[in-house]
């Protein structure tokens, strides 16, 4: 007997979830990317004495991406959700590359 729930096998679901794998593989690797350059700017700013946070920046690119989402047909909130997570952990990064590197004098 079959569950609704948990279908034997439904090729239609099969192929959403092969396709959302994808795109989750996607992002992962395009977070790994984007993270290699933060951590960089973070190495840069401590080195630098520059703070670890820019809120005009940070300002600016949550209203670029939530007009971005907008053109995309994505609720504009989830975008700006999910950059202020990618926001908080990069602040993270810089913070800890402030710790291991001393301010040019």
């Amino acid at each position: 007997m079959s569950n609704p729930e948990h279908p034997e096998h439904d090729p239609e679901l099969e192929e959403f979830r092969a396709s959302i794998d994808n795109i989750d593989a996607a992002l992962v690797h395009l977070l790994a990317e984007r993270f290699k350059v933060t951590r960089r700017v973070g190495t840069y700013k401590a080195a630098a004495g520059l703070p670890p946070a820019d809120l005009e920046r940070e300002a600016a690119q949550v209203d670029r991406l939530r007009y971005l989402a907008d053109e995309a047909g994505l609720d504009p909130v989830i975008s700006e959700k999910f950059l202020r997570f990618v926001i908080d952990e990069v602040i993270r990064h810089h913070l800890q590359a402030a710790d291991e590197v001393q301010p040019a004098e």
